[in-house]
């Protein structure tokens, strides 16, 4: 049995343990910002393929006390780098640090680099070359205030990169932020869907994948895990056949979105058909002061600007009471989830909400307000 992590935006890690077992995962440990595990290569090659919750899925190879950065040296020295990987290859080291007493991250990585460099020519007579952009192999460091773990990334690109939303509108959510929030809601396939804002109608291919039993990973040419000598190409080849047999035909799924941007519209109409999900869904430009529920209940969610494209905080105090007349008007009987970093939301909306949930869009600390929505008011 191989060690494992795999990191996931912060609030998801419960979530993210329950999929990973799923994918045969053993031993899930969730910590924040991710889940560690235990299992073999086919649960590594799932895990890589099939979740919609992960960034990546890191190999751990080394882990070990340190004082200062010839500790580190010495400990990434003494793996046996030459049977993970060819020196053909090219690498990259990244390093993460969480309360590490020493001074420079950059050192600390150009140590590995040397390190793994130092190894390479003793045990091969020659070295790897370091490609910083699309390396066949990714080092991953992670500092703690005493530990220095070294992990190899089976995953290469990170795994919310699905290869589907090729027209973006300003700054999109995340993929595997917005599966996870999917999750959060309760939302399952046959449930009406809508999404008011859609920008680039990340929640909606999110959903209409998870409706369709199509993996997050099906559309990717490589994953990490096929540069290193423990690849075991029959054990792949086999869960991706498994997978694609899996995968439904393209069928309305009560998914409905809109936005008042033009763009938007046209980059979430855009990347559907891209996708094969052309019909999955339906899209129209609307404000959200004209929307009407398409169903008599359902779930609402919405990823809400918080200054960028309905204007600044004054006039944002002057939209949000009158969003909620459209909520409480249009939508009785259904359930509503914000995602926002304004924490003046709910008082300004005017509504209570029955939830809130803390989590990490990139840097930025934000809420999931669920709203269960009556006709008249919520106080």
């Amino acid at each position: 049995m191989a060690h494992f992590f795999a990191p996931c935006p912060r609030g998801l890690e419960t979530l993210l343990a329950d999929e990973l077992k799923t994918a045969g995962a053993r031993e899930t440990r969730g910590v924040p910002g991710g889940v560690a595990f235990t299992g073999d290569w086919a649960s590594c090659y799932r895990a890589n393929l099939h979740s919609r919750l992960a960034t990546r899925i890191l190999w751990r190879i080394a882990e070990a006390p340190y004082g200062r950065e010839e500790d580190i040296y010495r400990l990434a020295f003494s793996q046996p780098w030459e049977t993970h990987f060819d020196v053909a290859c090219t690498f990259r080291v990244q390093t993460t640090a969480q309360r590490s007493p020493l001074k420079s991250v950059d050192f600390v990585t150009l140590r590995v680099k040397d390190a793994l460099c130092d190894r390479f020519r003793r045990q091969c007579g020659e070295r790897p070359d370091v490609d910083t952009r699309a390396p066949d192999v990714r080092v991953q460091v992670f500092l703690t205030a005493r530990e220095c773990a070294l992990y190899l990334d089976t995953s290469g690109a990170p795994l919310w990169q699905r290869g589907l939303r090729h027209a973006n509108v300003g700054a999109p959510l995340k993929e595997n932020l917005a599966a996870g929030i999917l999750r959060l809601s309760g939302w399952r396939p046959g449930t009406p869907l809508v999404d008011p804002m859609c920008g680039s109608g990340t929640f909606l291919l999110e959903a209409a994948c998870m409706a369709l039993s199509r993996p997050p990973g099906l559309e990717r040419t490589r994953f990490g895990f096929e540069a290193l000598k423990t690849y075991q190409r029959e054990v792949w080849q086999s869960i991706r056949h498994e997978a694609l047999g899996a995968v439904q035909e393209t069928r309305f799924l009560k998914l409905w979105a809109s936005d008042k941007d033009k763009s938007a519209v046209r980059a979430t109409r855009q990347n559907l058909r891209a996708a094969g999900l052309e019909g999955a869904a339906e899209v129209t430009e609307r404000d959200f002061f004209d929307l009407a529920a398409p169903a008599e209940t359902g779930i609402l969610i919405a990823n809400p600007p918080y200054g960028e494209r309905m204007g600044e905080l004054d006039r944002l105090a002057e939209d949000y009471p009158k969003m909620s007349q459209v909520l409480k008007r249009q939508f009785p009987g259904w359930r509503a989830f914000f995602l926002t970093a304004d924490t003046r939301f709910p008082r300004l909306l005017r509504l209570k909400p029955s939830r809130k949930i803390p989590l990490m869009n990139g840097p930025l600390e934000c809420r999931l307000y669920e709203i269960a929505l009556v006709a008249g008011s919520n106080r």
